[in-house]
């Protein structure tokens, strides 16, 4: 690879769930990261996410040797291997999972978000799908990478709110777009020129929901330890509530 990074990650039950439906693949043999916060009661939302997980680094371990391996579509011309590759990874997930909830009842309806991106030699390639979000540090300034498929999001295009009014949205954690609630999913894919020293994160919306863009910003310019700073974000978020499961990665670009 061109890119060498570093990388951690860590998950957390928060302090009101009794159990945790986020998931997250460190693969950095396959140059892959994903977040998964999934939904669906009844331990579902952990079945979806952790089929993520399973199926993403299945597929990408899979297509690694194969070209030709871009089931459930064929490869889009005008988009890079990598553009590919996580959009067929995705669409793969969200069909075994929408399969598994049409042919078992105890889990119809279960779904989850996911937000990924994989690393080839020359940019960073992010895909998501639904509320978890992909950010980037360079420097001291803090961008999110992704856009919420959500309905606040979506009444954010449409009127501007206060911060105040942002808070207290009364459907603000209602997503408009998952993987399993249908056969087949939309995902929104992205391709990012890094810088040496950038820095990437990708979280769950119980961090992001929990902890403001400077908040963010704040601890990820403090804390030069990935491990330390993935850490104290998923504390921060703990610290002002911690309603939702944690979860986050953060990786650095070392060299270019």
């Amino acid at each position: 690879m061109a890119i060498r990074v570093t990388c951690a990650g860590e998950t957390n039950v928060g302090r009101k769930r009794s159990h945790n439906e986020d998931n997250l693949l460190v693969f950095p043999e396959q140059h892959l990261f994903v977040v998964a916060d999934g939904m669906g009661g009844h331990a579902c939302g952990e079945v979806a996410s952790a089929m993520v997980v399973e199926t993403m680094r299945e597929y990408f371990a899979r297509a690694a040797g194969d070209p030709d391996a871009t089931w459930p579509g064929r490869e889009e011309r005008g988009r890079t291997t990598s553009e590919n590759m996580l959009n067929a990874g995705i669409r793969w997930c969200n069909y075994t999972i929408w399969e598994k909830g049409q042919s078992d009842q105890r889990f119809k309806n279960m779904g989850t978000t996911v937000v990924g991106f994989h690393v080839d030699d020359t940019h960073f390639t992010v895909a998501h799908v639904g509320d978890s979000r992909c950010y980037r540090l360079r420097g001291k300034d803090l961008f999110q990478v992704t856009e919420d498929h959500s309905l606040l999001n979506d009444y954010k295009k449409m009127a501007v709110l206060t911060p105040e009014e942002e808070a207290n949205f009364p459907h603000k954690n209602i997503i408009v777009r998952a993987c399993g609630l249908k056969q087949d999913v939309l995902v929104d894919i992205q391709r990012d020129k890094p810088q040496k020293g950038d820095i990437y994160m990708l979280c769950s919306d119980g961090l992001s929901g929990e902890v403001t863009d400077p908040q963010i910003c704040d601890i990820m310019v403090r804390e030069t330890e990935l491990t330390t700073m993935v850490s104290k974000l998923i504390q921060a978020a703990c610290e002002n509530g911690g309603k939702d499961n944690v979860t986050c990665i953060a990786v650095r670009v070392e060299e270019l």
